[in-house]
């Protein structure tokens, strides 16, 4: 199991404010402290090319794997916050890259 609630790093909320938009429901004051299964579902899900790359870098994709799979994995609801191209883009990606 992937430790969800460490603290996010200062380049990590450098990346999240860059990207404030993904977050549109969330607090201004909570945006930056949001966990990385939100923060990996949301770039998933909404972020370009370039900033997905740059969580990849940041966070590292054998993290983000795990945080992924363990989504998936833990139920059909939370399963079913990825919408289905990115959940299958990102299955095949990371099964593949991220050893």
């Amino acid at each position: 199991m992937v430790n969800l609630n460490m603290e996010n790093s200062p380049e990590l909320k450098a990346l999240i404010r860059k990207n404030a938009s993904l977050f549109w429901y969330s607090k201004d004051s909570e945006k930056e402290n949001l966990p990385l299964a939100v923060v990996t579902e949301f770039f998933f899900n909404y972020a370009d090319e370039a900033n997905v790359k740059a969580l990849m870098n940041l966070v590292g994709k054998q993290k983000l794997a795990a945080v992924f799979f363990e989504q998936l994995n833990t139920s059909v609801r939370v399963a079913g916050n990825y919408n289905v191209l990115s959940r299958n883009f990102f299955s095949l990606y990371l099964a593949k890259y991220a050893h």
